[in-house]
This record gives structure tokens, C-alpha cells and sequence, in this order.
């Protein structure tokens, strides 16, 4: 049971630059698989990933967010993430709990800075990536110009998987199809080079189409297509819109026919030895429901109704509701009172969580962002390798306006933190000051609206100060002398 349940899964990460439309997408593709009655928009600020009320003022994403459906005999789980670098440690963060990286471009804008990002840090992980190129249903677009931009940055393994035709109102398959209509590039040519690259993966299949000079059958190309999307060799280039649905039945086949489930997909990199030790060896996760529980910790969330809540992945063995499970290398165990699967801001008590599974944990104070969960002290030293943050260099010195606020400050300011690898808290005791890093002002503007909002805090911000210090660098010759008299004790040196 608890492997079929393994099999049926694709976990995907949608992933890309601000304004790319992956919010919509996710709302539409929840709609069309029937996961909700019906779609949201995120200028109503109705949609399942978009719930906080900053991201409906502002109208784009700044926290990642979980989500799922089911499409054929598949069980997609994804998480929509934002795209503005101000707020990338959630987007990079979501990396550790997938198989395939869902890399959304804006056909109007093309490639910006997130997208070459995450793109590169997918493949340093071994992901499977896939382009969808979202929006094609917009006026004045150079799709061919972007494909070929595409090409040139990331590689010719990027082909394409289908064709937008009529004006980007459809989406024509490409390795069904060998002949028919779109807006640009033949489709008999496309199927041709993707299935040439597709049946070098598999000798015996490759022979066979030399010797017969026919194409092999649809289902004999899922498993060699899986094996390129695995090594690196094929990244399959799809066109939607998210808002019209050009092209969504097609992305939705191609996840649950062709996205590696975990079985399938690379293994998580994990490494075996105490965290930052030089001698770490790599170590082998293998998702089989029976083996001793190991889960990862890619998220933390201070909900201020729920509590502190540990969202991971589980990547070997099974993970019951009440499980005595153990925190990294500590020695006491924590209970699993209540476990979760999310959905938006919702969240649904489930009996069990399977390997491939993502799921979150309720009330646990010793759970950290990189945590790791076990059940045997024999992997109390497994740690997953660590992602590339970027530094937070964006500075802010705060004050609180009132003094009663100032202890539960401090307070707030840690759950902060502890949510989002790219926020830092810093005390100077040279200047006195609390200062506040991220990655921008829109990130650290965020923070504070967060803070005013959510916990009630005003705060006076400032530049930080600068603590210059002097000290002696060089001999001197000659000397002084300091005479001071002007009643009571007197000075001399």
C-alpha cells in the first residue's frame, strides 16, 4: 500500500521570475484537475497559494506555498514559490523537497534573473527540469526568438515537447504527433529531434528504430524520456496559458506520465556525519516504506492560530500519527501529536505520511528550518547537503516606538529568522542597536508589515550605524607632557 502510494507521486516546484504567472498556473491547474470548484485570481486576491494578506495587497507571492491534486492514476503535489530575489531563500528552500523543478518563464519579459538562478541551482541538485513558457496569449511575443534565447543560455538538450498554433489559443503534441498546424517551427521536425534524443538513452530501443526507421510506441518512450530528464540530457520546453488554459490538459498529462515519481527521480543528496564535519561520506536515502524513518525539514511556519509548525518531506520509511520521532542528533524523542498535509492555508489531519510525501508537523519547539527527522540513532548523524543562500547585506536599525514592546520584540523577531534562511537579526553592543538583514528593501518593507500588522508592532527605523574604531598602527617619537590644575583633584601625565 504504502509504496503504491510512493509510485503515484510527482512533486514539483514551480519556480521562475516575478510576474512569470506561476500563482495563476497552480490556480488553474487546481481548477482543471478538479481540485477546487472554482479558479481565483490574484488581482481578487481568491487564490489557494496567495492567502496571506500581504501577498493579496501587494499582489504577488513572498512566502512558498503547498498545494495538490490528482490527474489520471497521479498524485501532483507542488509548491508555488515567489519569484522577486528579495525573496529567494523561500524559493531556494523548496529545492530540497522535490524531484523536478517546473521553471516558469513569461513569454513577454523571457529570461530574467530568477530564472537563470534557479534554473542553475536545479541542476546543481540533480533535479529534473522542465520550461513552461506561460502568457502565450498575449500580443506582440517572439516565441521563436525566445526559444532560441532559451537554447543558447541553458543548452540544446532544451527541446520542445509541444507548439503553441492558433494564435496560442491551442498547444499541438509534439511526441505524439509527427505532422500538423502551429505559429511557428514544424511540428514534424520537433518530434523528429525529441525522439532522436529520447531513444539514445535506450540502446536496445535506438537499434530498433535504425533497423525499422518507425517510431517506437508512446508508452515505450516514457521510461527513456524519465532516464534523459534524470541525466540532464533533455529539458522538455511546454507552452500554456494559465490564463485562458491553452496548453494546461497537455502540462497535466505531462506530469503524471512523464514526471519521475520517487523511485524513479535522483536521490536526494544526503551526507552521513555530524553537520559542517570534514569527514562527511555521502549517504543513500531509498524511499521504501519499510526502512527507518528519515524526513527533512525544508520549511518552518510560526502560524499565529496554529503554532510553530515543521513542514518536510518524508524520504524513507513511514511516518504514523503518535510516532516517537527523533530531532537531528538530539536523544529525546518528540511525539507526533497531530500530522498534517496542506493545501493552501488549509491544513488536513492524515493517519500516515509515505516516502515522497510532504507534511507538516504542529507544536514541536525543537523543529529547525534543516532539521532532520529519524526514528533510529543509527541516522542521527544523516544531514541533507546544504543549498546556496545568498547573503542578506540590506541593512535596517530597529527601534520600537513603544517601550512595552521591546522584550516581545526580540520574541518575534526570532520567529522571523527561524522561518526564512535569509532574515538575520544582529546586536551591536558597541552602537546599541538591533539590526535587521535581508535581501532588499522589499524584503525587509515585508518584515515590517508583517510585524505592524500580524503582532502589532510599531518600529522607527534607521540606517545602522557604522562603529569606526582607532588604534595605534605606528611607533611614535618624542613625548608630552599634560598638566592640568583648576581646582579639586588635579591632572598630570
Amino acid at each position: 500500500m504504502g509504496q503504491n502510494n510512493t509510485v503515484r507521486l510527482r512533486t514539483v516546484a514551480l519556480v521562475g521570475h516575478g510576474s512569470g504567472g506561476k500563482t495563476t498556473l497552480a490556480e488553474t491547474l487546481l481548477a482543471a484537475a478538479g481540485a477546487i470548484s472554482g479558479k481565483g485570481s490574484v488581482e481578487k486576491g481568491n487564490t489557494v497559494c496567495d492567502f496571506d494578506p500581504q501577498e493579496k495587497e501587494l499582489g504577488h507571492s513572498i512566502n512558498s506555498t503547498l498545494g495538490g491534486f490528482d490527474w489520471l492514476d497521479a498524485r501532483i503535489q507542488f509548491i508555488d514559490t515567489p519569484g522577486y530575489p528579495d525573496f529567494a531563500g523561500q524559493a531556494i528552500g523548496a529545492l530540497a523537497a522535490v524531484d523536478t523543478a517546473l521553471v516558469v518563464i513569461n513569454a513577454q519579459t523571457g529570461i530574467e534573473l530568477t530564472t537563470d538562478r534557479m534554473m542553475r541551482l536545479a541542476g546543481a541538485r540533480q533535479l529534473c527540469r522542465m520550461i513552461v513558457i506561460n502568457k502565450i496569449d498575449v500580443e506582440n511575443i517572439d516565441l521563436p526568438r525566445l526559444v532560441g534565447e532559451i537554447r543558447e543560455r541553458f543548452g540544446s538538450e532544451c527541446m520542445l515537447l509541444n507548439l503553441p498554433a492558433q494564435q496560442g489559443r491551442e498547444v499541438v503534441d509534439v511526441l505524439g504527433h509527427d505532422g500538423g498546424e502551429s505559429d511557428f517551427d514544424s511540428v514534424a521536425t520537433a518530434h523528429r529531434a525529441l525522439i532522436d534524443q529520447i531513444v539514445e538513452e535506450d540502446e536496445e530501443l535506438l537499434d530498433k528504430y535504425l533497423e525499422d526507421g518507425a517510431d517506437p510506441d508512446a508508452e515505450q518512450l516514457y521510461a527513456p524520456f524519465k532516464k534523459a530528464l534524470r541525466a540532464g540530457h533533455l529539458i522538455p520546453i511546454l507552452f500554456v496559458s494559465a490564463r485562458t488554459g491553452a496548453g494546461v490538459p497537455q502540462l497535466l498529462d505531462t506530469l503524471a506520465k512523464l514526471v519521475p515519481n520517487p523511485t524513479e527521480a535522483n536521490p536526494a543528496p544526503f551526507l552521513k556525519g555530524s553537520a559542517g564535519a570534514a569527514e562527511s561520506t555521502p549517504f543513500e536515502v531509498v524511499p521504501d516504506p519499510e526502512r527507518h524513518i528519515l524526513a527533512h525539514v525544508f520549511k518552518i511556519v510560526s502560524d499565529p492560530f496554529v503554532g510553530k509548525l515543521g513542514i518536510f518531506r518524508v524520504h524513507q520509511g513511514t511516518i504514523h500519527k503518535d510516532t516517537q520521532l527523533f530531532i537531528g542528533e538530539a536523544k529525546r524523542p518528540a511525539k507526533v501529536g497531530h500530522l498534517l498535509r496542506l493545501q493552501g492555508k488549509e491544513s488536513i489531519d492524515v493517519d500516515a505520511l509515505f516516502p515522497g510525501e510532504i507534511g507538516a508537523i504542529a507544536k514541536v519547539e525543537e523543529v529547525e528550518f534543516n532539521s532532520m527527522l529519524h526514528d533510529s540513532h543509527d541516522e542521527d548523524l544523516v544531514h541533507p547537503r546544504p543549498l546556496e543562500f545568498p547573503e542578506p547585506m540590506h541593512g535596517l536599525a530597529v527601534q520600537t516606538q513603544k517601550k512595552a514592546d521591546e522584550q516581545r520584540l526580540f520574541d518575534v523577531l526570532h520567529k522571523l529568522e527561524i522561518e526564512d534562511p535569509c532574515f538575520k537579526i544582529e546586536r551591536h553592543a558597541t552602537t546599541n542597536e538591533t539590526v535587521i538583514r535581508g535581501l532588499g528593501e522589499m524584503h525587509l518593507r515585508a518584515k515590517l508589515s508583517r510585524l505592524s500588522q500580524q503582532y502589532k508592532i510599531e518600529l522607527n527605523t534607521k540606517p545602522p550605524q557604522i562603529a569606526y574604531r582607532e588604534t595605534i598602527t605606528n611607533k611614535a617619537e618624542g613625548h608630552c607632557r599634560h598638566k592640568k590644575q583648576s581646582g579639586g583633584a588635579g591632572q598630570f601625565g
